[in-house]
């Protein structure tokens, strides 16, 4: 939808653009100075038609959720953790599924999937080739649109066919994987706030 703004400058530079055509039918006499008028009008119409296309064009668009097929679960591996560590995971968990446009969270660590929270898919996780350049990096990943990157397929036992993935590693032993709603979802400061998180529970995880 365009906004009120845009609207505005579309509709003023429509009813310019049609009084100066009008203007040059009615007339009597054209010469020069009339001409250069007409065009220089014509012009100012024009551009502010233009100012609303790209005025529009500027403002982000919401994307739509997408439907995810998959069951929504929690899943928490409690044989390897301690009271704390289970505790800081659900509620670190629970703040991410609300607080930012994730649909499905996976924490993997030393071989083990530690954690699974919102919608789950199929499941057996093990990393990939995008997963493991993210660890040998040291370096999140935003995949914005996952139609975009031939290996997503990797993450489709986390929730098949998500629309957006986020992938922070933990150090060289485990990953924190975040599944969006649509695409372009995630924002600097969910950005922010997940990887703020995945550096604090890397260090209480043993």
């Amino acid at each position: 939808m365009m906004p009120t703004q845009a609207k505005t400058s579309l509709y003023i530079g429509i009813i310019f653009l049609v009084l100066t055509i009008i203007n040059a039918f009615l007339a009597d006499s054209i010469n020069p100075s009339f001409q250069r008028s007409e065009v220089l009008s014509g012009l100012a119409s024009v551009g502010l038609m233009l100012v609303a296309y790209l005025w529009s064009d500027a403002t982000p668009k919401k994307a739509n959720k997408k439907i995810l097929d998959d069951k929504q679960g929690f899943i928490l591996n409690t044989d390897l953790l301690e009271l704390e560590v289970r505790e800081e995971l659900a509620w670190g968990s629970q703040m991410i599924l609300t607080a930012t446009p994730a649909a499905s969270i996976l924490l993997y660590w030393k071989d083990n999937i530690i954690l699974h929270r919102g919608h789950i898919g199929k499941g057996n996780f093990k990393p990939g080739t995008i997963s493991m350049n993210v660890i040998n990096k040291g370096k999140m990943l935003v995949m914005q649109n996952t139609k975009f990157y031939p290996g997503s397929g990797e993450f489709d036992s986390v929730t098949g066919d998500l629309p957006s993935i986020l992938i922070q590693p933990l150090g060289q032993s485990g990953l924190l994987i975040v599944g969006g709603w649509s695409e372009r979802c995630f924002s600097r400061s969910d950005e922010r706030w997940i990887v703020g998180w995945a550096q604090k529970i890397s260090k209480i995880l043993k």
